[in-house]
């Protein structure tokens, strides 16, 4: 559905899967690691461990790919009964440490929508995952002179958002959100009254999956990023 855009004065972007490729890489990243450890289980079972091991994780380590590479060390040395070599665990090590110097791949449009809208509202970054980790995504990927703020959240609920507008002195109606999650870009914000965008990338991590609720009143999904400009 379409959303009234009137008043909108902040605009806020989510960084992974809505600037640039994030969620590919750790794909990637599991099925290189279900490979080390094939002689133990089947790659669902894997698979399935893995994501368990990283949600028991979250409390602890947070999102992002430090705390991805302490759970596959954990699941590793549990389906290996704690048999599992040196070596496994090294190349575990190497799998995140690859994903960390990952070019930035800034995602097709993003350049056009930032330049067409840097002059006429405040454009700040709202995203989650390690601090350092996300800092050198955004001095790698060439968009700082954009954004008059970034921020990185512990995690993205209505109180996360809450608090951040009203540290920034932005009213929820004053605001608009343009992500890839539904769950974290996009419902918690059409829930404190400001409005989201939601624009979806092919590949979603399991934890962010959720039911697109039947009355999306609040919020309008367009198919790339550079569709917002019909809008806004």
């Amino acid at each position: 559905m379409e959303i009234n855009f009137d008043g909108i004065r902040v605009i806020g972007f989510d960084a992974d899967d809505t600037l640039w490729v994030n969620e590919t890489y750790f794909r990637e990243a599991e099925d290189k690691f279900a490979a080390l450890l094939d002689k133990y289980e089947t790659k669902n079972k894997i698979d399935q461990e893995l994501f368990k091991t990283e949600i028991r994780n979250l409390d602890l380590y947070g999102y992002g790919i430090k705390g991805f590479i302490l759970s596959m060390i954990e699941c590793a040395l549990e389906l290996s009964n704690n048999q599992v070599s040196q070596k496994t665990l090294v190349a575990c090590l190497n799998l995140g440490k690859e994903m960390i110097l990952q070019p930035v791949e800034l995602l097709n449009g993003v350049v056009e929508v930032l330049k067409e809208l840097k002059d006429r509202y405040r454009l700040i970054v709202l995203t989650k995952g390690d601090l350092l980790d996300q800092e050198r995504k955004i001095e790698r990927s060439g968009l700082s002179e954009y954004f008059h703020h970034v921020e990185v959240l512990s995690d993205k609920k209505e109180k996360n958002y809450s608090d951040l507008l009203e540290h920034l002195q932005v009213s929820p109606s004053e605001f608009l959100m343009i992500g890839n999650s539904l769950k974290s870009d996009v419902l918690p914000l059409v829930e404190i009254g400001a409005r989201a965008v939601h624009v979806p990338f092919h590949t979603t991590w399991q934890h962010e999956e959720v039911l697109e609720p039947e009355e999306n009143k609040g919020y309008m999904t367009i198919s790339t990023l550079t569709d917002i400009l019909e809008y806004v």
